[in-house]
């Protein structure tokens, strides 16, 4: 009975600013944010240990929570730091393929945006956290209208199964002319072998080098284009996803819609 009371007052307090932003504080132990992130890496490849764990730490620095699956404050953190460089507070921001526990849209709640949504093919009921609204949707087909949002972040999706011709056709279609698109996906420079291992109803894909390559040219068909040179060469390899044994590490690659389609 006192569980069931507690719970729906802080579903009531979730979904105002105030009272999430107090959520945040007891629940994730959310200090911050205590200054800017420092993580230029929009472009790169997870390549150590130490690079894994000085993202997580920055995070902690910063007084933002923290993703418990480490690997991925890294990616989280690069497009932390790519929305504050390009966008403003009031800029309208999509987290496509977005989780509850996804750390990027309540990081920028943190740093005072406000118009950001989150979508998922999972998500049958709509759910306000504070000003971001979490809501049903596909990242290849979307019911938004033509260049809606200033920036789209999308981050361990890709792999799933996702058609990257339609998922950059339709990031263009509903980015506004400059607008960003960061993603980040599984990636290993060789093929790592996936046969007959499937998560989440579809068979496992770790992106390849040639495989990023072309992805970055279909990317430019619709007018999406790098916002600086990556670098695809590895190093260590960082992330171990247990329910499939399988040893990878990520990587994060950022683009700018320069033209309209």
């Amino acid at each position: 009975m006192m569980a069931g009371v507690k719970q729906r007052v802080r579903s009531l307090l979730e979904r105002t600013s105030l009272g999430y932003r107090y959520v945040l504080k007891r629940r994730e132990g959310a200090t911050g944010p205590t200054g800017k992130p420092n993580a230029p890496w929009h472009n790169a490849v997870l390549k150590t240990f130490l690079e894994r764990d000085a993202a997580a730490e920055q995070v902690r620095r910063l007084g933002l929570p923290i993703a418990n699956d480490r690997p991925k404050n890294w990616d989280a953190l690069a497009a932390l730091d790519c929305m504050l460089a390009s966008t403003s507070r009031n800029a309208r921001i999509l987290d496509a393929g977005a989780q509850t526990y996804s750390r990027i849209l309540p990081w920028l709640f943190l740093y005072g945006y406000r118009n950001l949504e989150g979508i998922n093919i999972e998500f049958t009921d709509r759910k306000k956290l504070g000003p971001i609204i979490y809501r049903y949707g596909d990242v290849t087909a979307t019911d938004y209208l033509d260049e809606t949002f200033d920036a789209i972040v999308c981050l361990s999706v890709v792999e799933h199964g996702v058609d990257l011709n339609a998922y950059f056709k339709e990031a263009s279609r509903i980015l506004k002319p400059r607008g960003i698109l960061v993603t980040s996906t599984d990636y290993w420079h060789d093929p790592i072998d996936t046969h007959g291992k499937k998560q989440y109803g579809v068979p496992v894909h770790i992106f390849t080098r040639v495989e990023l390559e072309l992805a970055i040219r279909t990317a430019e068909q619709y007018g999406l284009t790098l916002t600086s040179p990556l670098d695809l060469v590895c190093n260590e390899k960082v992330v171990y996803w247990r329910n499939v044994g399988l040893n990878y590490t990520f990587v994060v690659f950022t683009l700018q819609k320069l033209s309209a389609h």
